[in-house]
């Protein structure tokens, strides 16, 4: 799929808590239609430290998409039919290891897909053209772009933001939050966070050929792994933790424009 207008040099998807990107300048609206449908909200394109961003709300900008609802393939090609071709994924999610606590920022390498039910690839035969894409086999040794997340890391420490390398996000069905088995069994595969959105987005990524890298925004801590294993999970405790670690975000995303 080729770009119809002309390239940005960034496009970002707000999770959970991240409906708009505020530093955005000069904003144009963008609604587009895709052969796999309508994404879930508007694209907001316009310039920040003078740099040419696309802003897409993941869940919309009413967060009235829940997680196994959205149209993964129709914001993904939305992106890039706006001129994108690397996409970093703001995703809100829950610490399981100890080095994601609330309020840390982190950018994963590896991902498990405990999702079912979803559209997963370009492969299927339901878009509106008729027909689907043709079979691909691409390689996800490696989910997110290797070379994005360098430059993600690199920002981070030019900007004087906290990031932490590495660790395995778990992607879980929604919008339930986990049971302690649950979470006890991720631990045990080798998550270190858990989230709802991280998948099929990713694979959807790389079968589009958009590098893709995810910068999590730990919330809370995931059910039993704090140091309060009875603690209850609430909304409220959810997005002030949210605004607090999205504090840096801005500085961080300025760092990785001008890099």
């Amino acid at each position: 799929m080729s770009p119809t207008h002309p390239a940005i040099d960034l496009a970002v998807i707000g999770g959970t808590g991240v409906y708009a990107l505020a530093e955005l300048a000069d904003v144009e609206t963008v609604a587009t239609a895709t052969r796999y449908g309508a994404p879930s909200g508007p694209i907001r394109i316009g310039t920040l430290a003078g740099h040419r961003v696309a802003f897409l709300a993941r869940h919309g900008e009413g967060h009235s998409v829940p997680p196994h609802r959205i149209n993964y393939r129709a914001n993904l090609a939305a992106l890039q039919q706006a001129g994108a071709a690397r996409v970093l994924a703001l995703n809100t999610v829950g610490g399981i290891d100890a080095a994601y606590a609330p309020r840390a920022l982190g950018c994963p390498d590896q991902l498990i897909d405990y999702t079912w039910g979803r559209v997963s690839t370009l492969c299927e035969g339901d878009v509106d053209d008729g027909g689907g894409n043709a079979v691909l086999h691409v390689d996800f040794g490696d989910p997110y772009t290797p070379s994005l997340r360098a430059q993600l890391l690199a920002a981070a420490r030019g900007a004087g933001v906290a990031l932490v390398d590495g660790g395995c996000y778990g992607a879980t069905q929604g919008p339930r939050l986990e049971t302690k088995a649950e979470i006890l069994r991720m631990r045990r595969d080798g998550c270190d966070l858990v989230g709802m959105t991280g998948m099929p987005e990713a694979g959807l990524a790389r079968e589009l050929g958009l590098e893709y890298a995810c910068l999590a925004i730990v919330a809370n801590w995931a059910a039993g792994a704090g140091p309060d294993p009875d603690e209850v999970i609430t909304l409220d405790e959810v997005l002030a933790n949210v605004a607090a670690a999205s504090a840096g975000v801005s500085r961080l995303l300025a760092a990785l424009l001008a890099g």
